[in-house]
């Protein structure tokens, strides 16, 4: 079965920086797109980049965009967040996820699968 599996998130200093993998098992992911998305208490689960298996296409919230940075290794079967520049507001829980196909990236319930997620928090 499809399995994702978060790590790398921890407590961090505002300014500083975080890398989160995201380890994908289970089928050939070749024509899903790869989300992260982010959470806090009480809202709903937002939207923060997403890239296409392929590595042809990302994408990013503005609220991150210049900042955060999504990659992919094809040979691990990973995908990565790059975080710079962390702010409190950063704060959260992360949660990688993979959609099949060509669809709406940044809407939350085209999403196939979803890992347990991992906490980030940013001290200010």
């Amino acid at each position: 079965q499809v399995q994702l599996v978060e790590s790398g998130g921890g407590l961090v200093q505002a300014g500083g920086s975080l890398r989160l993998s995201c380890a994908a098992s289970g089928r050939t992911f070749s024509s899903y797109v790869m989300g992260w998305f982010r959470q806090t208490p009480g809202k709903e689960r937002e939207f923060v980049a997403a890239i296409r298996w392929s590595g042809d296409s990302t994408y990013y919230a503005d609220s991150v965009k210049g900042r955060f940075t999504i990659s992919r290794d094809v040979a691990k079967n990973t995908v990565y967040l790059r975080m710079n520049s962390l702010k409190a507001e950063d704060t959260a829980v992360y949660f990688c996820a993979a959609a099949y196909g060509s669809r709406p990236y940044h809407v939350s319930y085209v999403y196939d699968y979803w890992g347990q997620g991992t906490q980030v928090t940013v001290s200010s």
